[in-house]
């Protein structure tokens, strides 16, 4: 066998494993951008540094752009309406446990709709706990209502969050295929 036909078999390894970035990135609690860097180091080693070098360094600036973007998604989301530093916390739990179906309160929808509440939920009552305590000191009312907007504040977020990182598993895609198919 040739190199070219190894190299054409790493290529489509290569490719797939960046594929899995695109469910990744619409599904909590799976790996997303992760996969672009991966496809690159495949591809990497079957053709060596001086040919594969755009590819990677493209998957790797995607793959941090992407956890900055979710970064910045949840903390906007906290530091504009004034939340708790646990917020985020409380939402990724919230997310675990909405994803995972430990919500039995949800008679309809599964992890899908855990998804969206489970994080909602979570960030509400951590907000609800820190607001209901000094300095703060909220009476129960108002603690949740900054509660549930703070939590809604953290699902527009992640969602803004998800769909940037889609794009960015797509713009991944597309530059490997541009970049090593010469």
């Amino acid at each position: 066998m040739s190199w070219a036909g190894i190299s054409d078999g790493f290529w489509w390894i290569a490719l797939l494993v960046q594929l899995l970035a695109v469910p990744g990135t619409l599904l909590p609690l799976l790996p997303g951008l992760i996969w672009l860097p991966v496809g690159a180091v495949i591809w990497l080693g079957a053709v060596g540094w001086d040919q594969a070098w755009p590819e990677l360094v493209l998957a790797l600036v995607l793959f941090g752009l992407g956890l900055l973007a979710d970064l910045l998604a949840l903390g906007l989301a906290s530091a504009r309406l004034e939340a708790s530093r646990w917020s985020a916390a409380g939402a990724g739990l919230g997310l675990l446990v909405g994803v995972l179906g430990l919500l039995p309160a949800l008679p309809f929808g599964g992890p899908l709709l855990g998804a969206l509440f489970g994080p909602w939920l979570g960030a509400t009552l951590v907000e609800v706990w820190f607001a209901t305590r000094p300095p703060r000191n909220l009476g129960w009312p108002a603690a949740l209502r900054q509660g549930a907007v703070v939590g809604l504040a953290v699902v527009a977020g992640l969602l803004i969050s998800r769909l940037a990182q889609f794009l960015m598993a797509l713009l991944g895609i597309a530059g490997f295929l541009f970049l090593s198919v010469r």
